[in-house]
């Protein structure tokens, strides 16, 4: 008799003998598990944007430490749950099926790219489980139009972005005829469509819209069409492997033109992938930790360094954005959860609604999110970076 046939009869001779026992043991397992409030994560935890990935990881874990530490929420401690999508929406969406399913996670943080995002976002409000963003700021992905709205975000918002790109353009580097790069994804068509709005808001015209590829290796095709187009500034968007081609493209040709990007530059190792013109993108961010002098900043970086011995120094904790991003909202769920006095997905939905106020990490929320508004940050709270060192830096 095999191993295994051995074990399965001891298994149902001793369920046989112990009776109503094992019932009521196998009856606690769910209990048991109903013991933490469970948070769920999905993004890139492998690839090129990694390092976002473990930028939210990172900010998740330290706001989880802290409330655990403060007793946790409605008595119960959190426990983080995270899957790989791998940047990939199919991943995404059978991941988060899985987390809210399976693992029943209070609240889900992810979609680290707006495609990832936009895929699971018609599951979670048809299952009523609040999905929380703290990257792909995609404008569909929380004015997505569903009458009772379960995603929320803690991120920028491309609409609001772009309109802040063009005044960068203009006010800075005097652009009277910009051009846009963007990804041929969603997330690029996101863009378009707030670029467009916010050029025709200022009377401008532009010189054309390019579209790049992932896997694109070469730019300069797209690149020359813009420049004989007459482009004096290019809006980029796009996540790091993509903006590096740019970069080194723009190397190639000699075309000294001013890039103003998106954050995609910020998720990963950019600044040594783009070449001798990386230093020149000027990204927008909602947080940094160089040159910031809060105490609340000080505070993360030491408990970050502490957690997580590799942390050295700034420069090894880029893109900040996605640890602030993350702590807040992290935090922020808290509130929600406690408000609801519960975790069931509608009444923690109520929860993020009654959230009065709360001292963060990039700034003191006020009501952050109503019933007409799921983003809590907005264009007051951007400012614009550039890589100087590996490390990411204000712009002076």
């Amino acid at each position: 008799m095999s191993v295994f046939k051995t074990a399965l009869k001891i298994t149902r001779r001793t369920l046989l003998a112990t009776g109503t026992a094992s019932f009521i043991a196998l009856g606690a397992l769910p209990a048991q598990a109903a013991d933490t409030i469970k948070i769920g994560l999905i993004a890139s935890l492998s690839g090129p944007s990694a390092k976002s990935g473990e930028a939210i990881t990172r900010g998740l874990t330290i706001a989880i430490d802290e409330i655990n530490a403060d007793g946790g929420i409605l008595g119960k401690q959190v426990e983080l749950l995270s899957r790989d999508d791998e940047n990939n929406p199919g991943k995404g969406l059978v991941a988060a099926r899985e987390l809210i399913q399976r693992e029943k996670v209070a609240v889900l943080f992810g979609g680290l790219q707006t495609p990832v995002s936009l895929a699971i976002v018609p599951f979670v409000n048809q299952i009523e489980v609040p999905f929380m963003g703290p990257w792909a700021a995609g404008t569909p992905i929380t004015k997505n139009g569903a009458e009772k709205n379960y995603v929320f975000r803690v991120s920028a918002v491309d609409e609001l972005v772009d309109i802040a790109l063009v005044e960068r353009a203009v006010s800075v580097h005097g652009s009277k005829k910009p051009g846009m790069i963007l990804i041929n994804n969603p997330w690029g068509e996101s863009n378009e469509k707030g670029l467009m709005a916010a050029l025709k808001a200022k009377g401008m015209p532009n010189a054309g819209v390019e579209k790049i590829e992932g896997s694109d290796i070469d730019v300069v095709p797209q690149l020359t069409r813009l420049q004989q187009a007459g482009a004096d500034t290019l809006f980029m968007v796009a996540n790091v492997g993509p903006s590096a081609q740019v970069m080194k493209s723009l190397e190639r040709m000699g075309w000294d033109v001013p890039v103003v990007s998106h954050w995609g530059p910020a998720g990963g190792r950019f600044s040594e992938l783009g070449g001798p013109r990386a230093k020149d993108v000027e990204m927008i961010q909602t947080f940094t930790f160089s040159g910031n002098e809060s105490a609340k900043a000080k505070t993360m970086m030491e408990k970050l360094m502490a957690r997580f011995p590799e942390i050295k120094s700034e420069a090894d904790v880029t893109p900040a954005v996605g640890i602030a991003n993350a702590y807040d909202a992290m935090h922020l769920s808290a509130l929600a959860i406690k408000n609801a006095g519960s975790t069931e997905g509608p009444k923690v939905r109520e929860g993020f609604y009654a959230i009065d106020s709360y001292d963060g990490l990039i700034k003191s929320y006020k009501m952050p999110f109503t019933a007409d508004k799921h983003d809590a940050l907005g264009p007051e709270d951007y400012l614009f970076t550039q890589f100087i060192d590996g490390k990411i830096v204000p712009i002076q």
